[in-house]
């Protein structure tokens, strides 16, 4: 006789029907609404593998390539990086750092070297078995001195890499007790070698999916890999993304089934999208941000008044309102989200809010009765882009600053605006340590470095909290660099954001991470079909 626990675990197998499942939880006492609720919740419990999941991305070009130092946007780093590819270790659902590749890591008494053992039987998808070497070419790969990676900042402390048997030794010059997460980011897939460096072009990774096709600016097509180390995830057996930049054309699709997941829902009008019984909403509350980047090496953002005058002449709580329809919360320049997000995160005081008598203050400070920028925005920055620049330029009026706003092409728009104009749009998913956002996006030779900003103090503090042990110590380090980029950096740190998505009701899912948008980049790998 079986208890009404076992009866729950056969149907999440799919061992028993939905009409025996109702009937025996009846027999034992449950009314028949909560007995079909209950077949539900078990049905959708257990993974089941099968099904061809596609995917509408509000990202993804027609410059987009296989290699990761070019990996720029939620696309590419999701697609490229997280699906078909691993790295070292991954942020699991939690938040917490765990081996992926590496099936365990551990450092030295003074935390200045990591030794990673590599899980044994991985293979890429050509059937080339993973060798320590491999991880070796990959990390000076990112680190040589022609490199343009966005990492090459994060491996900056890394003095000596080396393969010793099933291994990979790594020694820094500094201690580092966030190394695990560092070499977790998705930007760090691991490669296979070849010739004394490394074969991206082919596409031959160790992720949970093979590729099959590659079109860019328009669909990546993948296939389950069979042969994937971690027997718990990839449960379809394809799954395509579909670069779908307009909101309208992503919304119609999933409503009309073709597509399973569309990212960045139209918050203007996310509730008709609740009223579909076949339509489920995905939000967390997670690290990104949207952030308007004023390049400092160009006037008039070189003048900090100028950039001070700015910071106070943008209503955010307007836009957080209007843009975000309460699926954010306003920013203060600072990059790290409000406690208790991170570890060490501060809320810098004063805090920057919408005061245009302050912003004229500023102005007048820089020798301006008037100031008149441009700012390049696009939706491919984010979902409303436009239209919250048309309201940001009539909250600055009120401060004497005409804001010209340039609607930008979304194709192309990485390559051709951010980090080349002088004041665009940008978006963060955030980063899951102080260290890891910092060093690959605020210090001074950091890659994507949006501001071009540097400030020695600041980039004393980070490398500093970087090897300080002594945790009150390194929190008020931290605290110190916060208050800095907040008082002294070139960007506006507009919101933080809400992870909005959409999918299908026959999809399901285990607790969903927080530190990237879809799922901590794992959304293909960690849902199935119910």
């Amino acid at each position: 006789m079986y208890t009404l626990d076992q009866m729950k675990k056969l149907a999440g197998k799919g061992k028993v029907s939905r009409r025996d499942f109702v009937q025996f939880a009846m027999a034992a006492g449950i009314t028949a609404a909560a007995a079909d609720l209950m077949y539900v919740k078990a049905a959708r419990a257990e993974p089941k593998r099968g099904g061809f999941m596609r995917m509408g991305s509000p990202h993804g070009s027609t410059t987009d390539t296989l290699d990761p130092q070019s990996y720029l946007d939620t696309y590419t780093q999701s697609v490229f990086a997280s699906v078909l590819s691993n790295s070292l270790t991954e942020v699991n659902a939690q938040g917490g750092v765990e081996g992926d590749l590496a099936e365990s890591y551990e450092p030295s008494d003074d935390v200045k070297t990591w030794a990673f053992t590599l899980r044994k039987g991985v293979t890429f998808h050509d059937g080339k078995p993973l060798t320590p070497e491999d991880v070796v070419a990959t990390c000076r790969f990112h680190m040589s001195e022609e490199s343009k990676s966005p990492v090459k900042g994060s491996l900056g402390s890394v003095t000596d890499i080396k393969a010793d048997g099933d291994k990979v030794i790594f020694t820094l010059s500094d201690a580092s007790a966030d190394f695990p997460f560092i070499v977790s980011d998705p930007l760090m897939c691991i490669l296979p070698s070849k010739d004394g460096s490394v074969d991206w072009q082919s596409g031959s990774r160790t992720g949970g999916y093979v590729l099959e096709k590659f079109d860019p600016g328009v669909s990546t097509k993948m296939k389950r890999n069979p042969n994937y180390h971690k027997a718990d995830r990839a449960w379809f057996d394809e799954v395509e993304f579909l670069v779908l930049a307009d909101v309208t054309a992503r919304t119609n699709a999933l409503t009309t089934g073709e597509i399973h997941y569309m990212s960045r829902c139209d918050l203007k009008t996310l509730n008709l999208l609740q009223r579909n019984q076949d339509v489920a909403i995905s939000e967390v509350t997670g690290l990104g941000h949207i952030t308007l980047p004023m390049l400092v090496n160009v006037p008039p953002f070189d003048n900090l008044d100028v950039r001070m005058a700015l910071k106070h002449a943008i209503d955010r709580q307007n836009i957080a309102d209007k843009i975000f329809y309460g699926h954010a919360t306003p920013g203060n320049d600072n990059p790290i989200a409000p406690p208790p997000s991170v570890q060490y995160a501060i809320d810098p005081q004063p805090r920057h809010t919408y005061d245009p008598d302050k912003a004229k203050d500023y102005l007048k400070k820089a020798g301006l009765s008037s100031l008149k920028v441009d700012l390049s925005v696009s939706d491919a920055a984010f979902e409303g882009a436009v239209d919250a620049g048309v309201l940001m330029k009539d909250h600055a009026a009120k401060a004497g600053i005409d804001i010209n706003v340039i609607n930008e092409p979304s194709d192309g728009y990485w390559d051709n605006v951010w980090l080349k104009k002088g004041w665009s749009a940008s978006y963060w998913s955030g980063r899951a340590t102080i260290d890891w956002m910092f060093t690959q996006a605020y210090v001074g030779d950091a890659a994507w470095n949006e501001c071009l900003w540097k400030n020695a103090r600041f980039d004393e503090l980070v490398a500093g909290a970087r090897a300080e042990l002594d945790d009150a110590k390194r929190a008020a380090m931290y605290a110190e660099a916060q208050q800095i980029v907040h008082d002294d950096g070139g960007q506006i740190v507009l919101v933080f954001r809400n992870f909005v998505d959409a999918h299908s009701a026959k999809l399901a899912h285990g607790d969903v991470g927080k530190n990237w948008e879809l799922d901590g980049y794992r959304m293909a790998e960690r849902w199935w079909f119910a």
